[in-house]
C-alpha cells in the first residue's frame, strides 16, 4: 500500500483571494449619477448573490441607501478596461485607508473606463453594454463581517447576456465553452481555461435548480 506524504506548509497569507469572477457593480450616487466599481468578493446561490464590500466604500453606501444595483460581469477580453478603474473611488473625500493605498476620487467611472451605460429594466442603476452578463438586483439584507466590511445579500431580478454566450437554441442556458469570465486571483487578472474534465454534476438538468426567486423575477 502506497503512503501519501503530506507536503503542506503552514503559511500566513495576507489575503485569501484564490480566484473569483470580477464584478463591475453599478449603483446610483446621491446626486443621481451612476457609480461603477470593480470587485471580486462575490458568490452566487440560485438567483441571489453575496457581495463583500468595505463599509465606507461609495458602492456600499449607495446600496444601503437605494437597495439597488447591477452586477456586470466582464469577460477576460475586458481586462484592460477593468484595470482603468483600479485605485479609483467614487467617495469624496477618499477614505484614509484607501488614500494610503493610492486611491483617488473619480466621479465619471463609465467615462474613465470607456464603457457605455444602458438603461436597466427593473432598477435605477444602468447596465454596462460591453459586459457579456448583467444582472439587475435588489438588496435583501446586509451583515457586518469582521472589521469594516459588509456582506450584502442581493436578489437578482433580471439577467441579460450577449447573444454569443447563450447556448444556441435555448433561452435559459449559458454556453460555458463560450463564456470566458475575468478572474481575480491574489490581485492579478486571469482568464478561464478550457474544461479539464467532464463533470458528473452536469448530468443533472439545470431546470432542477430553478428557485422561487426566478419565478418571482418573471412577475417584475
Amino acid at each position: 500500500m502506497s503512503t501519501v506524504v503530506d507536503t503542506h506548509t503552514a503559511i500566513e497569507p495576507n489575503i485569501l483571494y484564490f480566484g473569483t469572477p470580477v464584478v463591475l457593480i453599478s449603483s446610483m450616487n446621491e446626486d443621481g449619477t451612476p457609480n461603477l466599481a470593480p470587485m471580486s468578493s462575490a458568490f452566487w446561490l440560485g438567483w441571489r448573490a453575496m457581495l463583500g464590500l468595505g463599509a465606507r466604500a461609495q458602492t456600499a453606501q449607495n446600496l444601503l441607501r437605494t437597495r439597488e444595483c447591477v452586477l456586470n460581469l466582464p469577460s477576460d477580453a475586458l481586462a484592460g478596461v477593468v484595470d482603468r478603474l483600479a485605485l479609483t473611488t467614487g467617495s469624496d473625500p477618499v477614505p484614509e485607508r484607501k488614500w494610503a493605498r493610492g486611491y483617488r476620487t473619480v466621479r465619471d467611472k463609465f467615462g474613465r473606463a470607456g464603457l457605455t451605460a444602458v438603461p436597466s429594466e427593473t432598477v435605477g442603476p444602468p447596465r454596462v453594454a460591453e459586459c457579456p452578463v448583467a444582472m439587475e438586483a435588489v438588496v435583501e439584507n446586509h451583515h457586518p463581517v469582521g472589521e469594516g466590511v459588509l456582506a450584502f445579500e442581493v436578489r437578482v431580478q433580471r439577467v441579460w447576456v450577449h447573444e454569443d454566450i447563450r447556448l444556441p437554441g435555448t433561452d435559459d442556458h449559458i454556453d460555458p465553452d463560450a463564456w470566458r469570465p475575468l478572474i481575480m486571483s491574489f490581485q492579478k487578472l486571469y482568464g478561464l481555461g478550457p474544461q479539464v474534465h467532464p463533470s458528473t454534476l452536469a448530468s443533472i438538468p439545470e431546470r432542477f435548480y430553478r428557485s422561487a426567486d426566478l419565478e418571482r423575477a418573471k412577475t417584475i
